[in-house]
């Protein structure tokens, strides 16, 4: 070991670098000596199933934020106009990307003082607290909680839109080949004949093919709707550049809604050989959000330009009824909701049954497990039943749980971890946080204000 000459005699404060999570570095210790440390690192200890490249979580994380979310854009640019539109969304695209950056650094910076490989989302949060100020710790338990549910309601408000997609598409293509006049609220029920047999499914590896074929399928879908967006776009001078800011509130909702997918941030990180490669410039996450922004803001512009004030929550029902091509593209998307349903509905049947299981007897698990799979079927569609109005379950959901999940937790959870460490240069990051913070509360009072007044005045 080498010594250093010491300052202290000369009333310099000695400096403590910051250990870089993967990689060794140099220490200036407390008696001035340096040391090489040799930090643990988590991409080196995690499982051999932990096998996914750069490129392949570049593509599962595109996979995952280009869902439902796109081609209901335009509805939240019908809220605020094409150039807000487009100055917004950029914005809150860039403030999604940077509250996945700070999470996905603090679980990493994490996994390193506690020693563990990987650790998802509510992990993260509960060990924050544990590990931060004494003032703050008792709070764990709740921290988690409140992550792990607001990660379900999450996915149970996405479920509810994709059972309201399907039935309206089926309700249109019924309306126009000369089926039954049936309510949304009927063609809703009658998804349950699908659904029920296939949220039995309890293995993820028999949905794979399925799920395959539906990227495939999904993207045929958005090709086509942009198709009939750009076949005769009317000029933009028709359409409105800015609306009132009662409408910022909705386009907010709308856009958190589409564009958070902070919920499979963790695990894709979590599966990577190079975690180190997520971050960074240009690094998977910038790229991802990059070409999210792009595509999201293209079809909310297109969209809001073809179809006006008559947008709907979707974008394929705007699409023609009397055109195959477009019945087409309303039956895809329709088969893809129905598939992700499935696979959306596993996030909050296993936060549910975690909470359950102890109490049933190991004998009765399977039962039990298929019992509140049903149970949960059932609650999304009398949901979506009760509500059939598609926009309206988006900008609710994202009012409250997006809100909440995708900027509140991140902030705050950062703000823990650096608390007492490193808050930056005239606290720079409690400034920041405070402002993402305040910035999510504003956006849920009065998101959640004006969906349920729209809901109340539909009733």
């Amino acid at each position: 070991m080498e010594k250093i000459p010491s300052d202290r005699e000369n009333g310099v404060p000695q400096i403590r670098t910051i250990v870089d999570p993967y990689s060794s570095k140099i220490e200036l210790t407390s008696n001035g000596s340096r040391e090489d440390l040799d930090p643990y690192v988590p991409a080196k200890n995690r499982p051999l199933e932990s096998n996914t490249s750069s490129f392949g979580a570049l593509a599962h994380l595109l996979k995952a934020s280009l869902g439902s979310g796109v081609l209901a854009m335009p509805l939240a640019f019908k809220n605020a106009g094409l150039l807000v539109g487009l100055i917004g969304t950029v914005v809150i695209g860039f403030i999604c990307g940077h509250v996945i950056h700070i999470l996905v650094k603090t679980s990493q910076q994490l996994c390193v003082e506690v020693k563990k490989p990987c650790l998802g989302y509510a992990d993260t949060c509960d060990l924050v607290f544990q590990n931060g100020p004494k003032s703050v710790r008792r709070f764990a338990p709740h921290i988690r909680e409140l992550a792990d549910w607001a990660l379900a309601v999450t996915h149970l408000g996405a479920c509810c839109v994709y059972v309201v997609v399907i039935s309206e598409s089926f309700k249109q293509i019924s309306d126009e080949y000369g089926g039954p006049k049936w309510s949304v609220s009927v063609f809703c029920a009658l998804s349950l004949v699908i659904l029920v047999p296939l949220n039995q499914i309890t293995k993820l590896k028999y949905l794979v093919p399925f799920s395959a074929i539906a990227n495939f399928v999904w993207l045929t879908s958005i090709c086509i709707s942009i198709y009939y967006c750009l076949r005769d776009p009317p000029p933009p001078s028709t359409r409105n550049l800015a609306t009132s800011i009662a409408g910022l509130p909705n386009f907010i909702s709308t856009c958190l809604f589409a564009m958070e997918g902070i919920g499979v941030v963790m695990p894709i990180e979590n599966e990577m050989t190079k975690p180190q490669q997520f971050l960074g410039c240009p690094g998977v996450l910038n790229i991802a959000m990059s070409a999210v922004v792009a595509l999201y803001g293209f079809v909310g512009f297109c969209g809001y330009l073809s179809f006006g004030e008559t947008v709907r929550g979707s974008l394929t029902l705007n699409l023609p009824q009397d055109e195959i091509l477009a019945q087409v593209a309303k039956m895809l998307v329709a088969c893809v909701m129905v598939l992700s349903y499935a696979l959306i509905f596993y996030v909050p049947v296993d936060v549910a049954w975690r909470r359950i299981s102890h109490r049933i007897p190991a004998s009765n698990h399977r039962w039990g497990l298929a019992a509140l799979r049903l149970a949960g079927t059932f609650l999304t569609v009398g949901l979506a039943s009760a509500i059939p109005r598609l926009e309206l379950f988006m900008e609710l959901v994202g009012a409250i749980c997006l809100s909440c999940l995708g900027l509140s937790l991140p902030a705050i959870t950062e703000t823990v971890w650096r608390w007492g460490k490193d808050l930056g240069p005239y606290n720079i990051v409690l400034i920041k946080n405070a402002t993402i913070v305040l910035f999510s509360l504003i956006a849920m009072v009065s998101g959640v204000t004006f969906s349920i007044k729209t809901i109340v005045d539909t009733l």
